[in-house]
């Protein structure tokens, strides 16, 4: 996931990762600030630090942290779900003048492990082969754990789709019950009152 989006300062985003558990999440970020000058996003924004929040699904904070205005920040999720990662500038500016444009620059990269460049560059092949062996074994770890969780999803989708149409079968017969003891109490009332007025 590669994205930027606008920002207020001291506005926090927020964007939601649904994440299988045991899985290493690493996010990269970069903060530019608009120039009102130059009419444009500078490059760097000295001074200008985010804070970085994750919040597991059972509303547990995973990870606090201010980094600067570039930074990479690293996870894992030991829950299957929804992950909440918000970020905000941490700028000490008035209030009154903190109506700052930000761009942010987000990559979040979710179950990946990264090649040691140094081992695969080193002359010794076998290491590099070793090296490359290893990280495709980690990927296919996290492709099953990514079926694992999405057929747990799948499986509880169909449970609820499945108690929901039993429930509205039951209500159906429920109602055409109702209907039917209405119909016979209002054929009764009238047989009554047709009786007790000599109509019949």
């Amino acid at each position: 996931l590669a994205l930027y989006f606008h920002s207020g300062e001291r506005e926090e985003k927020c964007i939601i990762e649904d994440i299988p558990s045991d899985t290493l999440v690493i996010g990269n970020y970069k903060v530019q600030r608009w120039d009102i000058h130059k009419q444009d996003f500078l490059e760097s924004a000295p001074g200008l630090g985010m804070f970085v929040t994750v919040t597991t699904p059972s509303a547990e904070v995973l990870l606090s942290k201010l980094y600067g205005p570039k930074g990479t920040f690293s996870f894992t999720s030991y829950l299957s779900g929804e992950h909440v990662i918000c970020l905000q500038s941490n700028s000490t500016r008035f209030v009154a003048f903190a109506g700052s444009k930000l761009r942010i620059h987000l990559d979040i990269r979710v179950g990946e492990h990264f090649l040691d460049e140094s081992v695969v560059q080193a002359k010794d092949k076998v290491n590099e082969v070793n090296s490359r062996l290893e990280h495709l074994i980690e990927q296919i770890h996290h492709i099953s754990k990514e079926q694992n969780y999405e057929r747990e999803r799948e499986e509880k989708f169909r449970k609820t789709s499945e108690e929901t149409n039993s429930n509205i079968l039951w209500w159906a017969i429920v109602q055409t019950l109702i209907l039917i003891s209405i119909g016979i109490w209002q054929i009764k009332s009238l047989r009554d009152f047709f009786i007790s007025k000599k109509l019949v």
